[in-house]
């Protein structure tokens, strides 16, 4: 079983920034492709970026620019930088892990954008 565990949400004001953290357990971290996803109340959940094992990266079109994933594979640590924040990102972000096809999901980190 894979322990996933977000952190870093808050109240920013439209334009500013914020990091997420997700640490993941286990000794195989670097196995992991690790996402992120998000969903704001009403909606379904969404897809916002992905790193593979490798390093590789992909966004969805909403975020490209905005936001970028990376992973510390010795801390394992997955980070969401989000750059330029617009109030319809407001959301609760999911730290989501992939391993032998099967997923692993953390509680959420909440995400404001308001003035």
């Amino acid at each position: 079983q894979v322990q996933v565990v977000e952190s870093g949400g808050g109240l920013v004001q439209p334009g500013g920034s914020l990091r997420l953290s997700c640490a993941a357990s286990g000794s195989i971290f670097s196995r992991y492709t690790m996402a992120w996803y998000r969903q704001a109340p009403g909606n379904q959940r969404e897809f916002v970026a992905l790193i593979t094992t490798g390093g590789n990266t992909n966004y969805a079109d909403y975020v490209k620019g905005r936001f970028t994933i990376s992973r510390d594979n010795v801390k394992n640590t997955v980070y969401l930088q989000m750059n330029t924040l617009r109030p319809e990102d407001t959301a609760l972000y999911y730290c989501n892990a992939r391993y032998d096809g099967t997923n692993y999901w953390g509680q959420g980190t909440q995400v404001t954008v308001s003035s």
